[in-house]
């Protein structure tokens, strides 16, 4: 009995010190949307540097946002659209980014730069992803349908029905149908916007989702989703009748469009590391392989297009009716919390 102990015990500090010395890695925290890096480009990333990447996700940049300011630090990379790089770059919360420590940002397409007014020499974010939500069909279900936002008004279609819970999503899909602009300031605009959502679609939607829309969609739950593709098509990857009835289009009024950016969070412990993540990233092959794997368009990065093998689920082109998000100010952002906060997700 004693020398089992003993032989439990050495083993014990053998694996202890294995874990130890796994630990001695450099580490780099990452905060990011579900479903948006691979696992094979996070894995190769560590390979090649010897590090350990910790992964976590978020599903709006508002919860985001909330934790970062909140004192949810400790991360080195965030992920977040255009209009929150803004809002972060006026609270002091980024760190500049060294040109210096990268060579692979002239892979960079630069009509995605002139977009992101907000940060166009890249001086706090460097474009991860360009491209919009849209709308999930269930062609088998729902065998004839408008390419419009108009399809949230069906009643034939209630509880079947989900929008994302993103206020600027839904809010800009409404505007977009009202034939305003998603950036909208003014006031009238935005409560018509408000009121559409409220007595037109949210009758007819079963909730609010930014989280499990996928997975509803999946096990037949919703026929209509609202959202992103790459959410859906992750969870149906595996079944071939769905996948051949699942059709998704961008609404052919418009609708948001976004900009998805890494940054690196100002007093971030790891800013060498995350720089060459960064750098990595925007490697051609290594970007080819990130939309191949989610079947995106190459949209921020010129130099990838020519590795692409996948055929995307939307194109570049597809975006042309679109508008970018961005920061709208204090004070028009208060009406949007009013309406989205105070009205429409009151239940």
């Amino acid at each position: 009995m004693k020398r089992n102990i003993v032989f439990l015990v050495v083993l014990a500090a053998l694996l202890s010190a294995t874990v130890l010395g796994c630990d001695r890695k450099p580490r780099l925290y990452i905060y990011n949307w579900t479903y948006y890096t691979p696992h094979s480009v996070l894995e190769q990333f560590e390979q090649e540097y010897n590090v350990r990447v910790i992964y976590d996700e978020f599903d709006s940049n508002e919860d985001m946002l909330a934790k970062i300011q909140a004192g949810g630090s400790g991360y080195d990379i965030v992920f977040p659209s255009g209009d929150f790089v803004e809002i972060m770059m006026r609270e002091d919360l980024l760190e500049r980014i060294d040109h210096s420590l990268m060579s692979n940002l002239g892979n960079v397409d630069p009509v995605i730069l002139e977009k992101a007014v907000y940060d166009p020499f890249m001086e706090y974010s460097v474009p991860y992803f360009y491209g919009a939500g849209g709308i999930v069909v269930n062609t088998a279900m729902v065998p004839e349908f408008e390419r419009s936002w108009a399809i949230f008004g069906r009643q034939d279609l209630a509880n079947r029905m989900t929008l994302l819970d993103d206020m600027r999503e839904v809010m800009g899909g409404a505007l977009s149908y009202l034939g305003y602009s998603v950036n909208s300031t003014n006031p009238v605009e935005i409560t018509a916007a408000r009121d559409l959502i409220n007595n037109i679609w949210k009758p007819n939607i079963t909730r609010f989702d930014a989280v499990s829309f996928g997975k509803g969609y999946a096990n037949g739950d919703f026929w209509v989703v609202h959202g992103f593709p790459e959410s859906v098509f992750e969870e149906i990857a595996d079944d071939p009748q769905l996948l051949e009835n699942t059709y998704f289009f961008i609404p052919e009024e418009g609708g948001p469009a976004y900009i998805d950016s890494m940054i690196i969070l100002r007093g971030a412990r790891n800013v060498e590391l995350a720089h060459k993540f960064i750098d990595f990233i925007h490697r051609p092959e290594i970007y080819a392989n990130f939309v191949d794997t989610f079947e995106f368009p190459a949209s921020a990065n010129v130099s990838a297009r020519r590795y692409v093998t996948a055929e995307p689920m939307y194109t570049v082109e597809d975006l042309a009716d679109t508008e970018l998000v961005i920061h709208v100010g204090p004070e028009a952002f208060e009406l949007y919390n009013e309406a989205w906060f105070n009205s429409i997700r009151v239940d």
